[in-house]
């Protein structure tokens, strides 16, 4: 086994170019490295949550449904499965900083490029019932002579050709953002897995889970930043500078609005390509902070790390190796990991709960705005101040809790157990907040005032009969009774006066019965059933969020602790990957197909054809999206079930000898027992804790195992 204290503490001749002594401390350089994955992470979790923030508005500005706009945003995890397995092994044995460098500068340019379409398609025209002639005296009349029965099959005006309609390709410029978005996961794959084994391998026992959580921590700050950005952004027009805003029609509330989504990810590319400037300066390799040798050693980690006879590491991380050596020692090492019970189970019960949480974090800002009728920019706003810093504040304290209380592996599972569950119970309580549909005529509820529900054929009625109106139409109108219409025509209204958003229609026989009431461009916002709720959604948000989150530092640093040093990397590695395969990709996919079985009305694309969803049944979406969170018990309850995670007593069955005074150094049948102090299998003694004998033939660690008695069961 390669000698990991002894190989760190002296200064190699590596490509950092270091001779004879290091070039700074080990404490400023760890600080130095801590400060720019920081960073990093800020910069990766910016772009990311500014990613989230505008998923209402790439739907609307590229007319796509949701379960499209979740393959956009799992395409980051394709990036990252792509190449993780290898950037987590082979990065591991090369200049990790730099590596992590090369990485944040891929992050910037995919970020350039998901805002590219922006430049290259014309501007955006929302959907409306009613075209507006420039530099006319008179405004257009919302009700075209005709009747119903004069249009299509699928209720719908005849087309008329439209112009320009060639070049409505630029709808499929949503590719653009994908390809960045994959770009994005394949320059983010380093960081994390290089940057937790750098800190974990040069930093202190005691102060690593503290680092971790400063880091952990910082992670989740980015955020704030991210979706603040996103609500600044999400108020801004799309168009802004290039159209005269009096002209336009919709506001910010309106499922039409299109903010200048595009801004956000030149700042984001910018903010990412300087987190990679300080990478390049930073050497290969730190001397070890305090002993890492057999004093540092447990009888519990003894427990849960064991050593397989095939496992051999010959290439410690500041050693320069050939590519193909280190290629031949892959698949058996990945083998060793697999192999291993308490991570194989950590992996499981971790892709269940992901799932469950990317799914609704991806969504939550949507949610906010369909359930509780808030803009975008207000949902953004809200989950950047009120939710992400609950996140934050319970991860740092977690990595606070572990450090100040000492936790040791045991206890920190059974820590990251109970807040996991606490959160599960609490997030229940979800269910009992609901808000009623919005009250639309011909949508959610009949001209008469009855619930009905809606077909395409249910918009029109008496009211409306000598209108030429199309079901297809989303141009909202709210009327002077409180109730929104799907369009102007659709209200009844013959006249209009005004402009832009101060535009009234008058005469709407749907409205009144004497058809001489109005109606207002824009749907009616009554949150009254709504207000009341909001508040105790927030907090209940907040606690759980927090609560949750409490366990994730804890729960991580069991991950890296029930893990051979040499494995860290591709432990970290894998998990990224498995994590990502089976839940960052497919959780956003199916999430946002369930959401569009709830949708009551899709909009319409200038040149024929289903755009986004304008207005969605807010029941079925809290009915069909919530119970994604009843995967978490899942998280709590697996581990427990796992006699691996129960580690009892040895035994002298277990031991394969007799129990012996403590301090004898006898041995029989090749199965020794512990010396005093307790014994790790890994750099820390020839003898191994689960009774392997090991000694050294050149550079590779040879490992006998003997047999075990008869009848006797092992968990490793």
């Amino acid at each position: 086994m390669m000698e990991a204290g002894a190989e760190r503490g002296r200064s190699q001749g590596n490509s950092d170019g270091a001779v004879g002594q290091p070039r700074s401390s080990p404490c400023t350089s760890l600080k130095m490295f801590l400060a720019a994955l920081s960073f990093a992470y800020f910069a990766k979790a910016l772009s990311g949550s500014y990613m989230k923030s505008t998923i209402t508005q790439l739907e609307r500005r590229f007319d796509i449904p949701s379960y499209l706009i979740g393959v956009i945003d799992g395409s980051f995890e394709v990036g990252n499965l792509l190449v993780i397995a290898f950037v987590s092994y082979f990065g591991a044995k090369l200049h990790r900083p730099k590596i992590i460098a090369v990485g944040c500068v891929l992050m910037s340019i995919g970020t350039f490029i998901i805002a590219l379409p922006h430049f290259i398609i014309g501007r955006y025209e929302f959907e409306t019932s009613v075209r507006w002639v420039v530099n006319s005296t008179q405004n257009p009349s919302p009700c075209p002579v005709g009747r119903p029965s004069d249009l299509t099959r699928e209720a719908k005006r005849p087309q008329v050709p439209a112009t320009g309609c060639e070049g409505d390709s630029y709808l499929s410029m949503w590719i653009y953002v994908l390809l960045g978005n994959v770009l994005r996961g394949i320059g983010e794959t380093p960081v994390q897995p290089l940057g937790i084994s750098y800190i974990d391998d040069f930093a202190g026992e005691e102060n690593a889970a503290l680092y971790v959580g400063c880091v952990q921590t910082i992670s989740v700050v980015g955020p704030v930043f991210g979706y603040l950005l996103g609500s600044l952004c999400a108020k801004i027009y799309v168009d802004i500078g290039f159209v005269k805003m009096e002209t336009i029609t919709i506001t910010p509330s309106d499922s039409r609005w299109v903010g200048a989504w595009w801004l956000g990810y030149l700042i984001a590319g910018v903010i990412t390509l300087l987190s990679a400037i300080p990478f390049w300066f930073l050497p290969r390799s730190l001397p070890v902070a305090g002993p890492r040798g057999p004093d540092k050693c447990t009888a519990e980690r003894t427990r849960f790390i064991k050593e397989p006879p095939l496992m051999k590491h010959k290439y410690p991380a500041d050693e320069n190796t050939t590519f193909i050596e280190m290629a031949k020692d892959f698949i058996p090492t990945l083998r060793t990991l697999l192999g291993h019970p308490v991570y194989l189970i950590y992996l499981c019960v971790t892709i269940i709960q992901l799932n469950s949480l990317i799914g609704m974090v991806t969504y939550k800002p949507k949610y906010i705005e369909q359930h509780f009728r808030q803009s975008a920019s207000k949902a953004n706003f809200l989950m950047g101040v009120i939710n992400i810093p609950a996140v934050a504040l319970g991860m740092f304290s977690g990595g606070l809790l572990m450090k100040r209380l000492k936790l040791n592996i045991m206890e920190a599972a059974r820590f990251a157990f109970g807040t996991s569950l606490i959160g599960y119970i609490l997030s229940l309580f979800f269910f009992a907040m609901s808000c009623d549909n919005a009250e639309v005529a011909g949508v959610t509820l009949s001209y008469t005032m009855d619930r009905i529900s809606y077909d395409k054929h249910s918009v029109f009625a008496s009211c409306n009969s000598d209108c030429f109106c199309s079901s297809s139409d989303w141009d909202p109108v709210c009327g002077e009774n409180g109730i929104t219409y799907v369009s102007p025509c659709l209200a009844g209204c013959t006249a209009s006066a005004g402009s832009g958003k101060n535009t009234v229609f008058s005469n709407c026989s749907c409205v009144g019965a004497a058809g001489n009431f109005t109606a207002t461009t824009g749907q009616c916002l009554h949150k009254e059933d709504c207000d009341g709720m909001f508040p105790y959604f927030l907090a209940l948000s907040v606690v759980t969020s927090f609560i949750i989150s409490l366990g994730g530092t804890p729960g991580y640093m069991f991950l890296i602790r029930c893990i051979k040093p040499q494995l860290k990397s591709l432990a970290l590695g894998f998990h990224a990957l498995a994590t990502r395969t089976l839940a960052g990709i497919p959780a956003p996919i199916y999430f946002g197909a369930i959401i569009d079985t709830t949708c009551l009305k899709w909009g319409q694309k200038r040149c024929g054809g289903v755009g986004a969803c304008r207005i969605y049944n807010t029941t079925a979406y809290r009915h069909d999206s919530l119970p994604g969170s009843h995967s978490e018990p899942t998280d709590a309850l697996l581990p427990r079930l796992h006699p691996g995670l129960h580690p009892a007593r040895p035994t002298a069955e277990e031991g394969g000898e007799e129990r012996r005074p403590r301090g004898s150094g006898q041995r029989r049948g090749g199965a020794g027992g512990a010396p005093e102090g307790g014994v790790c299998d890994f750099q820390c003694g020839p003898i191994a804790a689960n009774g392997r004998q090991q000694h050294r033939q050149g550079d590779t660690a040879v490992t006998e195992a003997p047999r075990p008695p008869p009848h006797t069961h092992t968990h490793r």
